[in-house]
């Protein structure tokens, strides 16, 4: 799955709670928009972008998924 990859592969330094916060809100996105291939490389783009919105301190999941689904005009 793209989200676990990227954060693996990522020295980002995110503690436990962060990284689960951001698949949760990764998992909630996919969810809200219907995407059920993981194999879909729009699960690539809403992993990054989801990695790219909590590096700016935004740190609760609903709010992540939200403007995630926002930033990339998807709906």
């Amino acid at each position: 799955m793209a989200i676990y990859r990227l954060l693996e592969n990522s020295a980002l330094g995110l503690g436990p709670k962060q990284v689960n916060r951001i698949i949760e809100a990764y998992e909630q996105t996919l969810h809200t928009l219907g995407v059920k291939d993981r194999d879909d490389p729009l699960t690539e783009m809403i992993a990054r972008k989801i990695i790219k919105i909590a590096q700016t301190g935004v740190d609760d999941a609903a709010q992540l998924s939200a403007q995630a689904i926002k930033e990339l005009e998807i709906r």
